[in-house]
């Protein structure tokens, strides 16, 4: 599979939430990652990142703290999950809104292989905060992530 990717110069793909639960030669760890590559705190197929830690392992726990050499609680590991995305030398970094907003397990979007109640979760527009979206601009400017403006040709 990686041959295939290569071979057609398409992005690989690193989940954050799958980072922390083995060696530092995990390919899910940000220092392992090449720069062709689109890195995701959690998918839509994922608990948010505050219901993954929640249930995290304790192995997996350690590890994160390890890695971002700080105190994480979990009350505000989204952050910590998309500082490391956004920092790391992937060509995109991608959080779900959930994360972007700090939500547990309550928004999660989807479970795989069951075929009903989910898919439900809608965001409301007060939950967009001006502090919200100030720290989602502070970690892409901080971390060079701003889009760069299409210039039209003369």
């Amino acid at each position: 599979m990686d041959a295939l990717r290569a071979r057609f110069n398409f992005p690989g793909m690193r989940i954050l939430q799958f980072a922390f639960g083995g060696a530092v030669e995990n390919r899910f760890l940000p220092h392992n990652y090449e720069r062709n590559t689109i890195v995701y705190t959690g998918t839509h197929d994922n608990d948010t990142t505050r219901g993954w830690f929640a249930k995290a392992s304790r192995k997996e726990r350690a590890l994160l703290r390890r890695y971002v050499g700080r105190h994480c609680d979990g009350r505000n590991v989204s952050r910590e999950l998309m500082r490391l995305a956004w920092s790391s030398v992937a060509d995109l970094a991608i959080a779900p809104l959930q994360d972007v907003l700090n939500l547990g397990t309550e928004t999660r979007m989807n479970f795989p292989g069951q075929s009903s109640g989910w898919w439900r979760w809608r965001f409301a527009e007060h939950q967009l905060t001006g502090a919200a979206l100030d720290r989602l601009g502070e970690m892409t400017e901080v971390y060079g992530r701003a889009a760069k403006r299409a210039t039209p040709h003369s």
